[in-house]
């Protein structure tokens, strides 16, 4: 059962402490990458038949498969995939940055110039954690940005095919290229190039802990989005709020994982106690029951303080990834809101809206790092350049300058280089 605190007895560092691996995965993963770096293809086979248990003929989805994917997922199934494709290009669309030109006195020209990155990779979980919804939140931001070559890898089945929904969602994403590889070896694949995987500028994407150290170990040869945690929800709600609602919330991310996070922060111990027992009745009606069990005992918490605004404290300081506003009027609350991945605001928005259908990304930062780091978005498929042009009479201008900075930190051949131009 949820234990109930009280805001003073609470630790924000145990909050955020997970149970980890009984083994250390790094020299493991370590291992396949090396086997991937040296042996590409063959190496990819092996891993595939000793971890997905299924001898490949071929890595790359084909156009058959897709076909034969497509033509067996049901046409609601594709309407729906194309309904929250439409509101997350709606909404990532607005974060697309131009670059600037700036002009000085002098004919001086600086700028700066946003580049899509020419090629990354999505990794997509496979086999019973098969999630079409971030093949959407994945590669819609990226054909924002205007990536060229968007490719895509995941485990297959014990048939050597890929999850149909993961197929049709790719194609109703728009995703280049389809290999049919998952966890270490996948990420080792997309960093360092195979045969038949080129190599990546970025890895973005969920998966298991392998994947995660995979991620660790290959950036900076690659860039990566983020290593992602367990999966969290904090949900701040009133005296007003319906019981049954939030203990559905908490359990919606308590059902991913065992060691998921679902916390419920209220100034009502009338409330509290009843979403305790909702939770309880609920729980027991789960397919993933064991799952959302040992996630609700271990690290379920509900923690009742004197207020909202001591509710809002708490919660910046825990960071969630996911933060529901169960409140008369969530926007009041909004702008003391600091850190969250995602606000979820009102009685009537359920944080599965972000996963799914309402536009926003739902790949976000959890295990505290919201104090820091973004969502998903546009952002991340984009780099940055700058450009300067000086005229004789901008150089002029700011000669003297430089040369005297430069002599200020020992760097005598920079400040030559400004010198050797004025003595003309």
């Amino acid at each position: 059962m949820i234990r109930i605190l009280r805001s003073k007895d609470v630790s924000i560092a145990e909050l955020l402490v997970r149970k980890t691996q009984g083994n250390d995965i790094s020299f493991a993963v370590a291992s396949i990458i090396s086997a991937v770096r040296t042996e590409g293809d063959k190496a990819l086979y092996e891993f595939t038949k000793r971890f997905d248990g299924v001898a490949l003929s071929a890595i790359r989805v084909t156009n058959e498969e897709m076909n034969e994917a497509l033509t067996s997922t049901d046409k609601e199934f594709i309407r729906i995939l194309e309904r929250a494709r439409d509101n997350i290009t709606k909404y990532h669309s607005l974060q697309k940055k131009n670059g600037f030109t700036l002009r000085g006195e002098n004919g001086e020209v600086m700028g700066q110039r946003v580049i899509p990155l020419a090629r990354v990779g999505l990794y997509v979980p496979g086999g019973t954690a098969a999630y079409p919804s971030t093949v959407l939140m994945d590669a819609v931001p990226a054909k924002i940005a205007g990536c060229p070559d968007i490719c895509m890898t995941t485990p297959p089945g014990k048939d050597g095919k890929v999850n149909p929904a993961i197929l049709a969602a790719a194609y109703v994403a728009g995703v280049d290229n389809i290999y049919k590889v998952g966890g270490a070896q996948a990420i080792a694949a997309l960093a360092y190039g195979t045969e038949t995987i080129a190599k990546v500028d970025k890895i973005v994407g969920p998966g298991n802990a392998f994947v995660a150290e995979a991620k660790k170990q290959v950036f900076g040869t690659v860039s990566i989005d983020m290593i992602a945690g367990p999966s969290e929800i904090l949900i701040i709600a009133d005296s007003s709020s319906n019981p049954a609602y939030v203990a559905a919330d908490m359990l919606s991310q308590a059902e991913h994982d065992k060691m998921a996070s679902a916390i419920l922060i209220t100034d009502s111990e009338t409330l509290a106690n009843n979403v305790s027992n909702e939770l309880e009745k609920q729980i027991e009606k789960l397919e993933r029951k064991a799952i959302a069990r040992a996630s609700i005992d271990d690290y379920g918490k509900i923690i009742v303080v004197s207020d909202l605004c001591e509710a809002v404290t708490v919660s910046n300081a825990i960071a969630p990834e996911h933060l529901e506003l169960c409140v008369d009027d969530p926007f009041a609350l909004l702008e003391s809101v600091t850190n969250a991945g995602s606000v979820f605001m009102g009685r009537y928005c359920p944080e599965a809206f972000g996963d799914y259908m309402a536009g926003p990304n739902h790949t976000l930062p959890t295990s505290g790092t919201a104090r820091f780091s973004s969502p998903l978005s546009v952002d991340d498929f984009v780099k940055k350049s700058q450009f300067t042009f000086f005229t004789k009479e901008a150089f002029d201008s700011l000669a003297g300058d430089v040369e005297y900075f430069a002599k200020k930190e020992g760097l005598t051949a920079h400040a030559n280089s400004v010198k050797i131009r004025t003595e003309e």
